[in-house]
Parts: structure tokens; sequence; C-alpha cells
């Protein structure tokens, strides 16, 4: 019925309008003095036969771009409102594409500022060109281009696309032209790459959180792995230790391990990725070198100076150990008489310097051994703080060296992880 009363609407308006051409022609020389009723009725009919061939044409095309035909479908002049889950500024780049590649735009006016988009568009010809061109009256006005009017309207965290697609001509010319569902067609063309275009920014969206949600399971692998690789060194020495001095000095063997109990007690509730404190890192170094002091006797010494002010702010653990270590390790026990070990912490603007520094052997060939501890430092460090945290190791004059961890005085939050 809707494409019934379409085609009889377009039939009445043209039969009006040429009778009343006809009319007005025969009221004037030279068709006053002929009787061309019969020619005038036969170029009428002739004229609304090209009226009904387009008007069914139309509706053909209509039904096979929008599969039905309803009153919006029908109509030359079609609008459209996308809701696009994006900024304003966003949403109008979108809408800004999708309309720049629009097969045959031209003349394209873009305003950000007041987010509107105007642009012509090439009317194609749907069918070629036909002998019978001229004899169709829609094609006596000329070939008319389509046009595009699309404004963005903000919203609260979104913008709502509004899109126009018209004829050149005025309203009226709908009563006499049909547009073969070309206007219908840029609409649809342009929802559909907005919508492309918003889908394919869900999928990166989706694409990154997920990588980055993979880039952290890394992340807390490497630090597991890095943790683990320092642990087990220095528990695997103090049993042996332990286990030697059973048999020789019962004593010696139950304060080793009453410090190892302490050692633990600050090392195990800790979750490898969790940050510790620098008060608790203090206190298991101070468990581990009183443990190296039963070993070494009086060729060690230690010296503390942290203010209590610094004990709460958070450090990554077995940091301050790894130091310790390699201070004993490779500048205190090859040196015949042993040495000191000091642990001082102070405040640097808005970040904290920890610094671990002994009068041993020094930089040399002999002693300076893989570097895989402070490889592990520098390497959590990275993981942790980004570029936010150093590790410098220079010499400590007189002699020996001195090792600085530099790390922010809060502690870094879940999303500001690398």
């Amino acid at each position: 019925m809707k494409s019934l009363m379409f085609v009889a609407r377009l039939v009445v308006a043209w039969f009006l309008a040429l009778l009343f051409i006809a009319l007005v022609l025969g009221e004037s020389p030279p068709f006053r003095y002929r009787d061309t009723g019969g020619v005038t009725m036969l170029l009428i009919f002739l004229a609304l036969l090209m009226v009904v061939t387009g008007a069914v044409s139309h509706l053909r095309r209509v039904r096979l771009i929008a599969g039905h035909i309803d009153s919006d479908t029908l109509g030359n002049r079609q609008r459209r409102r996308v809701e696009v889950p994006f900024e304003a500024d966003e949403a109008f780049d979108l809408l800004d594409a999708a309309i720049r590649e629009l097969p045959r735009t031209e003349d394209i006016e873009s305003a950000r500022d007041s987010l509107q988009i105007r642009a012509k568009v090439k009317r194609p010809l749907t069918y070629g060109r036909s002998p019978f061109e001229r004899l169709n009256p829609g094609n006596w006005f000329g070939h008319l281009r389509n046009q595009i009017y699309a404004t963005v309207t903000p919203g609260n965290g979104a913008g709502s696309v509004t899109l126009i697609c018209e004829p050149e001509a005025g309203a009226w010319s709908d009563w006499f032209r049909v547009d073969d569902g070309t206007n219908l067609e840029n609409a649809e063309a342009i929802t559909r790459a907005i919508t492309r275009r918003v889908a394919e920014k869900r999928r990166q969206e989706k694409r990154r959180a997920e990588q980055s949600e993979s880039e952290k399971e890394r992340t807390v692998a490497r630090l597991n792995l890095l943790h683990a690789q320092v642990e087990p060194h220095f528990l695997y020495n103090t049993l042996a230790s332990a286990q030697y001095l059973t048999r020789s000095e019962p004593a010696q063997a139950d304060r080793m391990l009453g410090h190892l109990i302490h050692y633990l007690r600050h090392s195990l509730p800790l979750n490898d990725d969790a940050l510790s404190t620098v008060g608790d890192e203090l206190e298991r170094t101070r468990a581990y070198l009183e443990i190296m002091r039963l070993r070494m006797g009086p060729r060690l010494s230690l010296q503390i100076e942290v203010p209590d002010a610094l004990r709460a702010v958070p450090l990554p653990p077995m940091m301050l150990q790894t130091l310790v270590e390699n201070a004993i390790k490779h500048g205190l026990e090859p040196k015949p008489g042993g040495g000191t070990v000091w642990i001082t912490a102070r405040r640097d603007d808005g970040a904290i310097a920890i610094t671990v520094a002994d009068d041993g052997c020094g930089f040399s060939e002999a002693t300076s051994g893989t570097g895989i501890g402070l490889k592990n430092v520098r390497e959590r460090l990275r993981l942790i703080y980004g570029g936010a945290a150093t590790l410098s190791v220079v010499s400590n004059a007189p002699e020996g060296v001195a090792s600085t961890i530099t790390v922010p005085a809060q502690a870094p939050k879940a999303g500001d992880a690398p």
C-alpha cells in the first residue's frame, strides 16, 4: 500500500503539472490555432509512464538497500541519530573521517569548534545512461547532487551524532523527483562507518587492556623469579653453618638459629610481589648481619643510621640485604682484617636514599664477582618503579664501595607500574 501511494503521489503531481503546462501552451500562439489535443495527451502519457518507471526503480533499489519499504526508507531525505560512546571531540573525528571516506564526496566544510560538518556528494548514475533519459521528467531539472549535514552534541562522556542526507534541492522537489535511494545509501554507509570505527576502537582498547594485564603478569613473574634467585642463597649457607656448629659449638649454633628465626619472621609473611618497608628490611638485614658476625667474629662491625621517620617508607624486599651481602662477600670477607658495614638512610626531596657502604677491598678483578645481585636489584627497581628509582655503585673513600638505592617516598600505584 505504501508503494502504491508513493507512485500515485508522483503520478498525480506530474499529471497536474503537465496538464497545467498544456493548458498554458494551448492558449498561446501557435498552439491555439491548431488541434494539438491528441499529441499533447500522448506526450503527457509518455511522460507519466517514465515517472512510473522511475518510481518503481526507486522502490526496488530502496528495498535492496534497506531490505524493506516504509515511510522512512522511501523518502529522499534521510535522518539518523547515532550515539557514540566517546567524548565529543573524538566522536567528531570519527564522523569527519566517515564522511570524507564516502565515495564522490566534495566541498567538505568541517567546523570543529561548532562540531558540525557540511558536504556535497555527487549523485551516481545508478543505472547508467539511457537513450530515453531526456524523456524522463525527473531529469528535466538537471542531475542534482546530494548533500550531508552532520552535527555532534556533547553529552556526559559521550557524543550524539545527528546526520541528515538529502537532495541539493528544496523540499518541493520531492513531489516530482526520486533519488534512487542514494541518500538512504549515504546515510547507511556513514552509520556503518561510524559503527565500524567505534567497534575498532573498542577492540584496540580491549587489546591494550589484555596486553597491559599480560605485561603485568609477566612483570610479577619476573619479580618472583628474581626474588627466588636471591633468598635461597643465604638460607642454604646459614643452615650449613648451623649444622656444622651443632657439633663443635652448640651455643653458637643456637644463637645462629635464633637469628635465622628472626630473619624468617620478617621474610615469610610477605607475598613475592608485595612491597616491604625500610624498617622490616632493616630488621631482616640486622638478623642477617648477626648471623654473619657469628661466622666472621670481630672481623665484622656494623653501624646503622636510619631515622625512625623513614622506617615506614615502602621498599622492595631483599634489596637492602643484597647490597649488604655484596659488601661482605666482595669487600670484607676477602680483606684479612675485615672491616665495617655502614647502613644509612636520608630523605632527598620526594625520594629516599638508602646507602650501604664498606671499607673493604673495593673494586678489583679478584672481588668483582658476576654482578648478578646488582643486576637483579636494577631489574626489580625498573619493573616496580620504572625510571623513578635508581641504583648507583661508587668507590667509598678512602677504600671500599658505597651502593645507594633511591626510591620514591610513596609506593607506586597499581596503574603506574610499567
